[in-house]
């Protein structure tokens, strides 16, 4: 297998016969932007996605104007050092962040303040750190802590090697307290792998979602608990589907959660639930309403929760009280706030929220404000020319109104284009409008491709009964949406329905893999960290706990459901040219199901090309890598849809 592998990892030249790129662009991007209890300042981790390199993140501090107050550069110009998860001391005077090492797998808690000066360490630690709070007594720091981490922690993160014995120990990311003397204590129990959490307001322990054993993969049987600071725990809820966002109102009584059926920790999306921390009954909030929470705060009030959620194109900013239905909309629109899911809001005590936004035309800026009348107070995207113009479908399919995005060529000359569909991950997953920087879709919209994304049943914004629509049905209905989609284009755009393309990452990778096996509509595919045959699939994969709640049992109980979504049984119907790349050391998606994939195209003679990136995970870190594959990715459709 070594050898196998070694013959296939390319280097990151672009191939030869690949037509150059338009003009590149310099995206400034914006993550962990969080305001000052009293309104006045906001911090972000502010970098640069500029072509050919890795710029490091710099931690800013702006006023609630905009202006920049205070600059630091904790990475000191490394390429693989990052920062994250700014959070303010309740009286404003400090700043604490985390900065990681990606290759050392060493993580710094640092603290600096917000007037200027140099950030210092409070701790450096052998592993990994995360997600910083302050306590209540204001001067020691809770964080999540993995000591000596072999990876960077979660599934998406590039996997270490599997050589000796395999499955006899694992990382265990536990809550610990740091003291003012940068003494660190884990108080969460060694045997759980502790996921999020927050803090009891009064002190005296935490709440947070925990599983037993893997980390990687047993997100998915994650119950809530609640922890003492003296090392104890105690189950308050076992959820019947998956559960994320814990959050503890001001009074510290009731703990609000998103529970319902998710397929990646991080893509967050479902029902918002409360249950006493005392323990006791969960109750459903939003309970068939059509829409997916995404992220959840108490905004000052322990009866009135504030939630952001996604219901069909818009982005909406909600709240719910606790007793009597009083659902109401604080603020709607087709924008996507953040820069990576779940959306959050960040609110001071006076009110005033600090956000980032964007569209598909439009580049992320931080914008302040009251919710929903926001105001930018950044500049540094605004130069940036939109790639394409991007319009929102409807249209129906079976009994589902299903919703997507349809991206156009800034300019077209009369005759019809080409298009591309791209299947989003997932598939509890949906496509929001962010902005197109650089990358495949930038490059095929000035090709003169119109790119097509649809959120198929599987998808968040409908609610949790669209979300569910898919289980045990992988493939069939979300490919019936699909299509239905395509024709919808047809329909609303000059798109040549003789010259279609389809691509897509992880399930849109599957999804990808198993169109070409149904149908001959799509005439060039690329299929990205997909999966061809769930049964083998079942046994390579590091997170096999998602699957159970779609396919209703293991693979050994029920082999014939996971069979019939299977790529490969199909596999002599494809005629489609199909391009398939992966990463070296994915865990969400193993490399051999890539290559079983193009194993048989060769065997049956379809045009194909696989490549393998060396130490890459699920998404490609590397920003050579990135460049490599949306060139090849162009190339190939233009090869065959031009």
């Amino acid at each position: 297998m070594r050898s196998i592998v070694a013959s296939l990892l390319l280097c990151s030249a672009v191939g030869a016969g690949m037509r150059p790129a338009p003009a590149a662009t310099v995206l400034h991007t914006f993550d962990g932007v969080a305001i000052s209890p009293a309104g006045g300042l906001i911090a972000s981790v502010d970098g640069v996605d500029a072509p050919g390199a890795m710029i490091p993140p710099v931690l800013v501090v702006r006023t609630a104007a905009g202006r920049v107050v205070a600059r630091f550069a904790p990475c000191m110009g490394s390429r693989a050092c990052t920062v994250a998860s700014p959070v303010w001391s309740a009286d404003g005077k400090r700043i604490v962040f985390v900065r990681t090492d990606f290759v050392t797998h060493r993580s710094a808690l640092e603290s600096v303040s917000p007037a200027g000066g140099q950030p210092h360490d409070i701790l450096s630690f052998a592993g990994q750190l995360q997600a910083p709070l302050f306590m209540p007594d204001g001067r020691s720091i809770a964080v999540l802590a993995t000591a000596g981490a072999h990876k960077q922690v979660g599934a998406t993160q590039a996997g270490a090697p599997m050589v000796g014995e395999v499955g006899t120990s694992f990382d265990e990311q536990r809550i610990a307290i740091v003291d003012p003397a940068g003494r660190l204590r884990m108080v969460s129990p060694p045997d759980l792998f502790v996921y999020e959490y927050d803090v009891l307001p009064s002190g005296g322990g935490f709440v947070g979602t925990a599983a037993h054993g893997d980390g990687d993969n047993n997100w998915w049987v994650a119950r809530l608990y609640a922890f003492g600071d003296d090392g104890t725990s105690r189950e308050l809820y076992a959820p019947p589907m998956q559960i994320a966002s814990p959050r503890v109102s001001a009074d510290g009584h009731t703990v609000a959660f998103i529970g319902g059926l998710m397929s990646d920790f991080g893509s967050t999306g479902g029902d918002v639930f409360v249950v006493p921390t005392a323990g006791g009954d969960a109750k459903d909030l939003t309970t068939s309403q059509p829409l997916s929470a995404t992220s959840l705060l108490w905004n000052g009030r322990s009866d009135v929760l504030t939630y952001v959620a996604l219901a069909g194109d818009q982005t909406q900013i909600r709240t719910v009280g606790l007793g009597a239905a009083n659902e109401q909309t604080l603020w709607s629109g087709p924008v996507t706030l953040g820069s990576f899911a779940p959306a959050q809001v960040s609110v001071a005590r006076n009110g005033i929220s600090a956000v980032v936004r964007q569209t598909f035309e439009r580049a992320p800026e931080i914008a302040v404000g009251p919710i929903g009348s926001w105001r930018d107070v950044t500049a540094a995207n605004a130069a940036l020319p939109a790639a394409g113009r991007s319009t929102s479908l409807t249209w129906k399919s079976d009994t589902f109104d299903v919703q997507g995005w349809l991206l156009s060529p800034m300019t077209t000359d009369g005759n019809k284009h080409p298009m591309v569909v791209t299947v989003h991950g997932g598939p509890s997953a949906a496509v929001t409008p962010r902005y197109i920087g650089d990358g495949f879709v930038r490059d095929a919209l000035a090709h003169g491709y119109y790119i097509f994304l649809p959120n198929p049943r599987g998808s968040f914004g409908q609610g949790e009964a669209f979300v569910r629509a898919n289980i045990k049905d992988f493939g069939y209905g979300d490919l019936r949406d699909i299509l239905a989609g395509v024709d919808a284009t047809l329909r609303a755009a000059p798109v040549d329905g003789n010259r279609l393309g389809i691509t897509g990452g992880s399930y849109g990778g599957f999804m990808t893999m198993w169109a070409v096996t149904q149908t001959q509509r799509f005439k060039a595919a690329v299929a990205i960290a997909g999966v061809s045959d769930w049964l083998s699939y079942y046994g390579e994969n590091g997170i096999d706990q998602w699957m159970i709640p779609f396919f209703g049992a293991s693979v050994y109980d029920d082999p014939a459901v996971y069979a019939k979504s299977s790529p490969i049984s199909y596999i002599k119907n494809v005629k489609t040219p199909t391009l398939i790349a992966v990463g070296e050391r994915d865990v969400e998606c193993p490399m051999p199901q890539s290559q079983e994939y193009w194993h048989a195209l060769v065997t049956l003679g379809v045009p194909t090309s696989f490549i393998v990136y060396p130490g890459e995970g699920h998404h490609l870190r590397s920003p050579e890598h990135q460049r490599d594959l949306s060139a090849r990715t162009l190339a190939w459709f233009d090869k065959y849809l031009r």
